[in-house]
């Protein structure tokens, strides 16, 4: 067996292998998937001289820890946490060396929900329709990380960064979203619109990769009856019947029958996958250009 391998030996809350997904295939059912912070999967990939597609390992609150079996170069990027090896304090958003046999362990966030592990070579597990993300919708690519996985890792590329300490911004205190109307925005009331747009919701626990749901004021419809399923985007604002808003993130399903009051700028979803519960959270309606 190949040396080229890490040994999963916690694998955390949720860890899942993450690189930039599968677009383009929403027409077989196939969410996009791919790192929810797509910068920080981009930068940790940098920092260890990978091309920024290579997957990654994406961790979820209390981080993870594996062995690789031979020495490599690791970075880790996201959500601000500590970083050991065998018990040794050493860089957060750095390349790292980590000797064969040595236990790489990525604590709990400080602040933020997710952290990017990025190996030099990559995790070279099997594609699915071109991407190794995990799917946790559809169930396509590997399934989270066990104890006890064993993954496999590419060659490496290029030569890691050379640098201390990569700047990154810090997770936000308050997300704000910038979101267009429509396309199901004559499904609400003038007040539910008003509403929407100068209110603040927090973050709810129940957010996952699917969807980021929200806890605060209902938005109150104009009309009765449901939508024909119809289809969905990434960043699209999905109001169920509960009333409060939900931002589909990049495991969303790509149909829904729920009416879509706006859909948020795909450069704000980043900061969405940073914000714990309880964050504030406010929408800001932009136009069409």
């Amino acid at each position: 067996m190949t040396d080229r391998a890490l040994f999963v030996v916690r694998a955390g809350a949720l860890t899942t292998v993450q690189d930039q997904g599968r677009p383009g295939h929403a027409h077989l059912g196939v969410p996009r998937s791919g790192a929810l912070d797509a910068p920080a999967a981009a930068l940790a990939n940098r920092l260890v001289g990978n091309r920024p597609g290579a997957a990654v390992l994406e961790t979820t609150l209390n981080g993870c820890a594996v062995r690789p079996r031979s020495t490599v170069t690791v970075a880790v990027a996201g959500a601000p946490c500590p970083v050991t090896v065998d018990g040794r304090a050493v860089a957060w958003g750095a390349p790292v060396r980590v000797p064969g046999g040595a236990l790489l362990e990525v604590g709990a966030v400080l602040t933020g929900v997710r952290a990017y592990v990025a190996v030099a070579g990559g995790v070279a597990v099997e594609p699915v329709l071109g991407s190794r993300s995990t799917d946790l919708l559809s169930g396509l690519g590997p399934p989270p990380l066990a104890d006890g996985t064993v993954l496999p890792l590419g060659n490496p590329e290029g030569l890691h960064a050379r640098v201390d300490v990569a700047p990154q911004p810090a997770p936000p205190a308050e997300l704000v979203l910038r979101v267009t109307p429509g396309p199901r925005d004559d499904w609400f009331t003038a007040q539910a619109l008003r509403t929407f747009t100068s209110r603040t919701y927090r973050v709810s626990s129940a957010s996952n990769r699917i969807g980021l749901r929200t806890e605060g004021p209902a938005l109150d419809r104009a009309r009765p009856g449901e939508l024909p399923s119809e289809g969905m985007v990434l960043g699209a604002v999905q109001v169920p019947p509960d009333g409060r808003p939900v931002v589909f993130l990049a495991d969303h399903p790509t149909t829904g029958g729920y009416p879509v009051i706006a859909v948020v700028r795909d450069q704000d979803l980043a900061a969405a996958a940073q914000v714990a519960p309880g964050t504030p959270v406010r929408f800001v309606e932009v136009r069409r250009r």
